[in-house]
């Protein structure tokens, strides 16, 4: 497909960051690739540069969810934020910090409690959740520490009303940019003292 010119390839880039947008908003995708995959093939185009940037999606989908769920996102955002805290405070001993669209205050139904936490030893993170009795599935995903590509490992367990995934750093960890890509940008986190002042202001 041939490179849209000039005005109509910055209306195709805001038409397909409004679609991605309201699939994440409606059907519950987190992921910003996939959002804009789908909503790219929705509208035809298949050339990957009009693709709009993560923020120019993120920004869209506040729009909607000020325009189209307001009260409803609010109250989802508030309980999801109340939940994060929970279960920071239950792993206070591992450092934890919330991540993802709970912290940007994008959640809505569907959206998970991400959290990072920061320890000396792995194993003391599935230990204490085997010793509590709590239910976890572990998998793994590839994070980029800095400059290095790592293989972090992941704790997926059921809230009350949500998932609450916890990817697992070693704690010099924190003193390095933790990214989803090489070239993305550095993900934000919060510890349980910020989140409770987010909490606050909503």
């Amino acid at each position: 497909m041939p490179r849209v010119p000039g005005p109509k390839r910055q209306q195709l880039r805001e038409h397909i960051a409004y679609q991605a947008a309201r699939l994440m908003a409606k059907d519950g995708i987190a992921d910003f690739a996939l959002a804009k995959r789908k909503a790219a093939r929705q509208a035809g185009a298949s050339n990957l540069r009009e693709l709009p940037t993560n923020e120019e999606v993120e920004q869209a989908l506040r729009a909607y969810q000020e325009l189209y769920q307001g009260e409803e996102q609010r109250a989802v955002l508030v309980h999801l934020r109340r939940q994060a805290i929970a279960v920071m405070q239950l792993l206070t001993r591992f450092n934890p910090h919330l991540t993802g669209s709970v912290l940007s205050g994008t959640a809505g139904r569907h959206s998970e409690v991400s959290l990072q936490l920061f320890v000396d030893n792995v194993k003391d993170v599935e230990l204490f959740l085997l010793n509590n009795q709590i239910p976890y599935r572990r998998a793994e995903k590839r994070m980029y520490v800095g400059e290095a590509l790592r293989v972090i490992p992941v704790f997926a367990v059921d809230g009350k009303d949500a998932v609450v995934t916890v990817a697992v750093f070693l704690t010099d960890d924190q003193r390095h940019a933790l990214r989803s890509s090489v070239d993305g940008k550095p993900i934000e986190r919060a510890r349980t003292e910020v989140v409770e002042t987010l909490l606050q202001r909503l």
